[in-house]
């Protein structure tokens, strides 16, 4: 029988708001917050403004209020980018097993672990941080990524908790059911509704019946709550993990047209992936090939991390023209998303201004949609460019043959 794995889940604490306090000696132990210029909204508050009442996603007037003296900072993520590659390299000196989840998040295996125990090393990983960094981190330790994930978060800041093998459902039982993997508000209360308001409750029903609550995420919902989880650690570089996609196209195309709205729906279905880990991304990178199999590739960055796909679509056009720069067909377009963020998630009630409403207002949107096509498939939901791919696709034109309109010269 295999021993338990030992999996240390990382996470950083108000990270953006620790790392500008780690960065400027003045606004350690002072109410600060980062954010609020772009949006009139919170991206990460210091504890001494949690304990003010203020938090992220609130709005900067409702901030400002309950602390007058707050202190904003605009955000810088090029720093909070730098800090992260800094904290995950003390990881890769304890374990070559590091999976970087997100900027302030990841997971190490301890398993192989020669000297000591686990929880040593976790010791050691807080203690070299917050000598070395200025900034404090909370860990779980588990035989499972879920596990350690959730006990990463009960206590913090600067906590750390340990899940004994053998007692993932025991320490699961108790929790709302909202801790589960890509339980959102609207979720929450289908669940409520259904009398699934604590993991245990969503572990004791029966799947088949379960099945009619959750679709299609159903199994791997309620083997979570159950405490099971065979999910690996994914090692990869000391940079950040991304989401990408890239297609062939059957013949080698010049439609420009048609080759943005390929681009189009690889970014939808890559922002939805990032919605379903609650994550934003700050950089779209586009990989073309040209016919003779030469590639180019171009990135471009928001100026805060988004997980609407809405937010990299100008992007597109203009990489594409970037990258494509030769009289040639393409074979091959990719897209990618990286320099990866925990999701600033949106205010309940919608702010003063147009700009606040709007947002919230594709939040909304973006989630009600990613619901339906978790429970009745992806085509359950169509955008533009997808209806008109299919119908290209349908009337046996090709992804070869340019339609009527402006294209690659």
């Amino acid at each position: 029988m295999n021993s338990p794995r030992s999996i240390l889940h990382l996470d950083a604490d108000a990270f953006y708001a620790s790392v500008e306090q780690a960065a400027d000696s003045r606004l350690r132990g002072k109410a600060m917050a980062v954010g609020g210029e772009t949006r009139g909204v919170i991206s990460s508050a210091s504890y001494e403004a949690r304990a003010l009442g203020v938090r992220s996603a609130m709005s900067t007037t409702q901030a400002k209020r309950l602390c007058p003296n707050l202190i904003l900072v605009p955000g810088d993520f090029e720093k909070y980018e730098r800090f992260s590659r800094l904290m995950f390299a003390y990881a890769y000196d304890l374990t070559p097993d590091v999976e970087v989840c997100s900027i302030d998040e990841g997971y190490l295996d301890l398993s192989k672990q020669g000297n000591g125990h686990p929880r040593d090393s976790a010791i050691y990983l807080a203690k070299v941080i917050r000598e070395n960094l200025k900034i404090t981190i909370s860990q779980g330790l588990a035989s499972t990524k879920f596990c350690s994930a959730v006990a990463s978060k009960l206590k913090k800041p600067s906590s750390f908790i340990e899940v004994a093998p053998g007692t993932e459902r025991e320490f699961l039982a108790p929790l709302p059911s909202r801790w589960l993997p890509g339980i959102g508000k609207k979720t929450e209360s289908l669940f409520a509704g259904a009398g699934l308001n604590l993991i245990s409750d969503v572990a004791q029903m029966p799947l088949k019946e379960f099945e009619r609550i959750a679709g299609s995420s159903a199994s791997a919902l309620h083997s979570f709550a159950l405490g099971i989880d065979p999910r690996p650690i994914i090692p990869a570089s000391s940079a950040p993990k991304s989401f990408g996609e890239q297609e062939t196209f059957s013949s080698n195309s010049q439609d420009e047209i048609y080759i943005l709205a390929v681009l189009r729906s690889m970014t939808d279905r890559l922002c939805r992936r990032l919605r379903d880990e609650g994550l934003a991304a700050r950089t779209l990178s586009l990989r073309i090939r040209y016919k003779d199999m030469e590639d180019t590739m171009r990135s471009e960055s928001v100026q805060e991390p988004t997980p609407h796909e809405s937010d990299f679509y100008p992007m597109l056009q203009l990489l594409l023209r970037k990258a494509w720069t030769r009289p040639e067909s393409l074979r091959l377009v990719g897209v990618r998303l990286t320099n990866l963020h925990t999701a600033l998630p949106e205010p309940e009630l919608g702010l003063t201004g147009l700009p606040q409403k709007s947002a919230m207002e594709r939040l909304q949107l973006a989630e009600a949609s990613d619901l339906l096509r978790r429970r009745y498939g992806r085509k359950a939901v169509l955008r533009g460019h997808d209806l008109w791919l299919r119908k290209k696709l349908s009337s046996g034109e090709g992804d070869g043959n340019p339609l009527p309109g402006p294209g690659k010269n």
